[in-house]
């Protein structure tokens, strides 16, 4: 497939039943999925997984980029009426291309580091990240934007996305990922951590275990939800009927392990199409 250069002939309604499309990499944006099924349950939502290309996190910026736009495409052909990018490596490296062509109301993710920084009493806060974002330079604006009167430090995790797509987040391997990689954070006493990556909210418990639970961790599930609905209303998208919304859910390389694995973390049996 090529790049889309498709502009959408949105119209808007008063009521559209029409669906959200949403979209990462793998199985992390299913973070964002609960969240948003649970504020906007009369919304249909479609879920696109890239496992053929799973993870983001160690691709360049022009092979993400040309993902994403072949993702939104694909999205748009189901007549979505807003597009959430799900994905927080694929919101830094390709979103801002993608507003110039898609005229529907795009919805990225982007590491809460305004409010940590507001939150840390100490003015210290650790984040999360893959190595692409670590390093991109959209990221590291947001990085010095927010972090005048706060330190900021930045713990790129390789490896942890891996496990948690191959559902091994219970495992010894993880385990030792998340220590190895808080432990920066925690000698440098930070009192906030940020998770700048959709699925690292999958080991939250496992992060409070090593952290202790007085640390604040903020994830950008609820934010994103609320941008979305703001979205909407905004341009007269919302589902006015009040029966329960549909979630459909695909990926690029379906197999039996990946949708045991989707099933595990979204709370019930899911059905993996492909894409």
């Amino acid at each position: 497939m090529n790049n889309t250069n498709d502009k959408s002939d949105t119209v808007l309604n008063h009521t559209d039943c029409r669906p959200i499309g949403i979209f990462d990499s793998g199985v992390g944006g299913l973070s964002i999925v609960k969240c948003i099924a649970k504020q906007l349950p009369n919304e249909h939502l479609i879920y696109l997984a890239d496992h053929l290309h799973a993870p983001y996190g160690d691709k360049s910026t022009a092979f993400i980029t040309d993902r994403v736009n072949i993702i939104a495409k694909i999205l748009i052909q189901r007549q979505i009426k807003a597009l959430v990018i799900a994905c927080n490596t694929a919101t830094v490296n390709a979103i801002d291309q993608l507003r110039k062509r898609i005229t529907i109301p795009i919805i990225g993710v982007e590491p809460a580091i305004k409010p940590a920084a507001i939150y840390s009493k100490i003015k210290r806060v650790g984040i999360l990240v893959t190595q692409a974002t670590a390093t991109n330079g959209r990221f590291l604006a947001l990085v010095k934007k927010h972090s005048i009167d706060v330190e900021v430090i930045i713990q790129p995790c390789p490896g942890l996305v891996e496990l948690i797509e191959q559902g091994d987040i219970n495992s010894y391997q993880c385990g030792s990922l998340l220590h190895n990689y808080l432990s920066p954070l925690l000698a440098k006493k930070v009192d906030t951590i940020v998770l700048g990556c959709t699925h690292y909210p999958f080991l939250l418990s496992k992060i409070q275990n090593i952290i202790g639970h007085n640390m604040k961790i903020m994830d950008t599930a609820a934010p994103v939800t609320k941008e979305l609905h703001r979205q909407l209303q905004k341009n007269q998208l919302c589902q006015a009927d009040q029966n329960q919304g549909k979630l459909e859910l695909y990926s690029s390389n379906p197999s039996t392990l990946i949708e045991k694995t989707c099933s595990d973390l979204i709370g019930h049996p899911i059905t993996l199409k492909y894409f």
